[in-house]
């Protein structure tokens, strides 16, 4: 039987040999320690300290803004210092919370529960309280995402464990480490929908996980492990929800308008601490990695750590760097200053001696009409159009050609044999018509 997958995609350096033999290691912060309030798809938590109030670890600090959010929770003990702008990842200054950390520690309470004394409302609850998001980089929160209009209809629960951004390691580790966890995880979700079916699904690049899992899930009715082929972007919500269903979707629906909840790894982790063992989002696995950095490295980092920590927890850069990111090389953030915090959705940081985009401008020629950028794309577009009007500025006729139904994976530029830069054109076209519909 074939592996699953979808048409398009590509396959690039993947890099995870630095880091996937590194066992995580738990990394405690050594300064203060800032949580911006918007780590989420949504409206930015709502402070409920003030400068010079005392917190415990795993205490809430600030509360849901609305429906679509969550709270935020402490992940250190000590003192709050102040509510202030910070700079974050995206290169913005955001309102953060300062917290000077005593060094000791110590945690709140937590409040355990069994899953079948639990209602569904309570399970959709304590996930909303324990600040669970969508933590492969969306940032969603997830008591919504787990509470579509009807939940009956929903067929699949697909955790994401493709993992497929080259160099990004933690979820492998997650999976080999505390695969039991995944597993409670995906079976907390099971229980809001009576109908569904629940499917691990792995890229056939991490054999060891995939077994792992098969035995661990092997006399459990509802979960299967669906094995994907190593192809990027296959952890994309709408190919991974095509490779294991053979359902589509497109920029106007949603993964539950084809029956489907998507969640990855650390996700489901999450949602098992906060319904069974009551402790919020406070931490997260991070890869630091590249060949920038000495020693790459999977981290257990509490949020709200300085990222400049975790390059000295991995033993320092090697020497001049050409190119530091949040993320990973495809989808992830370019960085100008390393004093960020990390954040629920922080994946990893990844360091790199050789900057591939800036190279690329130097030797970029017009476009030769070649289709490469066609045949890669998972969304079924045309890149090369889209950039040339994205470039002229002509919103109708970007929209027109379904230039919103691109994904910003980046396989157009990777592909590319002039080396133009049609995700970044395309991308900037797509926020411009997405403020002008909210005009609208």
């Amino acid at each position: 039987m074939g592996k699953l997958t979808f048409r398009g995609g590509i396959h690039p350096y993947e890099g995870k040999e630095l880091s996937k033999d590194h066992p995580i290691e738990k990394y405690l912060p050594k300064g203060d320690l800032v949580y911006p309030l918007s780590q989420h798809i949504g409206a930015p938590s709502v402070p409920c300290v003030k400068k010079g109030d005392t917190v415990l670890a795993g205490q809430k600090i600030a509360d849901a803004g609305g429906f679509v959010s969550v709270p935020l929770h402490a992940s250190v003990s000590g003192t709050v210092k102040g509510i202030e702008k910070r700079l974050n990842a995206t290169g913005s200054m955001v309102d953060c919370i300062v917290i000077e950390n005593d060094q000791q520690y110590q945690e709140t309470e937590f409040q355990e529960a069994r899953l079948e004394d639990l209602t569904k409302e309570e399970i959709l609850n304590r996930i909303k309280e324990g600040g669970v998001v969508g933590m492969g980089g969306a940032g969603f929160p997830t008591h919504v995402k787990l509470a579509p209009k009807d939940p009956s209809k929903i067929e699949y629960i697909l955790v994401n464990g493709a993992e497929c951004e080259p160099y990004i390691t933690s979820d492998y580790r997650r999976m080999i480490e505390e695969p039991e966890k995944v597993v409670k995880g995906l079976q907390v979700i099971l229980t809001l929908f009576d109908s569904a079916k629940g499917y691990i699904c792995i890229e056939d690049n991490k054999p060891d996980c995939i077994a792992k899992m098969k035995g661990l899930v092997k006399d459990i009715d509802r979960i299967e492990v669906k094995e994907m082929m190593t192809k990027y972007p296959q952890g994309g919500e709408r190919t991974l929800i095509y490779a294991a269903t053979g359902r589509e979707i497109n920029s106007t629906m949603l993964p539950a308008d084809v029956g489907c909840v998507v969640d990855n790894v650390e996700t489901v982790i999450s949602v098992y601490k906060a319904v069974i063992l009551g402790r919020p989002v406070n931490s997260r696995v991070v890869t630091v990695t590249g060949d920038g950095i000495k020693e790459p490295k999977n981290l257990l980092v509490l949020a709200g750590t300085d990222m400049s920590e975790l390059v000295d927890a991995a033993g320092g850069l090697k020497g001049k760097i050409a190119k530091a990111i949040s993320g990973g090389p495809m989808m992830g953030f370019a960085l100008y200053d390393l004093h960020v915090p990390c954040t629920k959705t922080t994946s990893a940081f990844l360091f790199l001696e050789h900057d591939a985009v800036s190279e690329a401008q130097e030797i970029q020629t017009a476009c030769i009409n070649c289709g490469r950028c066609v045949s890669v794309c998972p969304g079924h577009v045309l890149p090369a159009r889209l950039a040339k009007l994205a470039e002229r500025g002509d919103m109708a006729g970007f929209e027109a050609l379904d230039g919103m139904e691109c994904c910003e994976c980046g396989c157009c530029s990777y592909i590319c044999p002039a080396k133009r830069p049609l995700t970044q054109s395309i991308k900037s076209m797509r926020k411009m018509v997405l403020a002008s519909r909210r005009k609208k």
